[in-house]
């Protein structure tokens, strides 16, 4: 009796503690057990992670679409990009090209076929400097005018061997067989002009004018006027000198006519003698170089007629 009610208890016992292991959490380790940890993510987390990847997706393929569109548009290939062209001479642009920064080359050539344009908007500048940088010669081309700076200034031939045109600070050269001025007003020189040779147009006057000056023309060996087609006409408001210091002035023509010439009279006329209508008359020179008529006679009527020597 005492021993089955005693195994009763400790039953009784053992179910009651099985319950309350049972009920409560169980946060110790039972022996022999593994620890279970979850796999994954879930929730919130999962769809962020899902949204960045599609997001990051579309980004790769707008850009791959962008690099293709520019490389098509651009037209780059392995020789060069668009109208640029790369090879072992050099770089090649074909087209209009338009640079908005300077630009330092070496040399820059036209095709065989075509020219060479360079165009802006205000003046085209070209530059030379030299090892330190020093600016030593630029040519401007403007709307209103070309301007060179520089020591010297060449115009070549075609073949590079001739100097056409030059121009320093000393002298400007002209090398052309011809010097050709065609505006109606000819050419003006404010000082003294050298040259072995001045001719006219065919059919057209040569005519050298001085309005408000001296015109002197002066020769080591001469100077020789011909007009070969036309007459040859020297005026002026006050004295025409004609001057030879070693040599003769030697008028040569068929005819030689000087007109205007005064008239001088005797300086005793004779008494009683009858007027008859004068036809000849003599040339006579004073001792000053003046040139007059006198009538003539039976003798030279020179000496005795003194009025405009007088006078002179």
């Amino acid at each position: 009796m005492d021993r089955s009610t005693s195994l009763d208890i400790e039953a009784l016992k053992m179910t009651q503690e099985q319950y309350i292991l049972a009920a409560q959490p169980n946060n110790l380790q039972r022996p022999g057990c593994a620890t279970v940890y979850p796999v994954g993510i879930y929730g919130w987390r999962k769809r962020c992670l899902y949204f960045f990847i599609l997001l990051l997706l579309v980004v790769m393929i707008v850009n791959l679409a962008l690099t293709i569109w520019i490389l098509k548009v651009m037209n780059f290939t392995v020789e060069g990009m668009g109208n640029l062209r790369v090879n072992k001479e050099g770089i090649r642009l074909e087209g209009i090209s338009e640079f908005l920064l300077p630009l330092y080359v070496k040399e820059i050539q036209s095709r065989k076929d075509s020219p060479l344009i360079l165009q802006s908007d205000r003046n085209v500048t070209l530059n030379a400097r030299n090892d330190l940088g020093q600016l030593t010669g630029q040519l401007t081309v403007g709307s209103e005018m070309v301007e060179a700076q520089c020591q010297r200034f060449e115009v070549r031939s075609s073949d590079g061997e001739r100097v056409l045109f030059s121009a320093d600070e000393e002298e400007v050269t002209v090398g052309t067989e011809k010097l050709r001025v065609t505006g109606t007003e000819g050419a003006i020189f404010e000082h003294s002009v050298e040259t072995p040779h001045i001719r006219a147009e065919p059919f057209q006057d040569l005519k050298l004018e001085s309005p408000t000056r001296t015109l002197t023309m002066e020769g080591p060996k001469g100077v020789e006027i011909s007009a070969d087609a036309g007459e040859l006409k020297a005026s002026c408001r006050k004295d025409l000198l004609l001057q030879s210091t070693e040599g003769e002035i030697f008028l040569n023509a068929n005819t030689i006519r000087l007109g205007n010439l005064p008239l001088g009279t005797a300086a005793t006329p004779s008494h009683g003698s009858p007027v008859s209508k004068q036809t000849v008359y003599e040339l006579c020179v004073c001792p000053s170089g003046k040139l007059y008529l006198s009538p003539a006679e039976a003798s030279s009527t020179c000496h005795s007629t003194s009025s405009v020597c007088l006078w002179s």
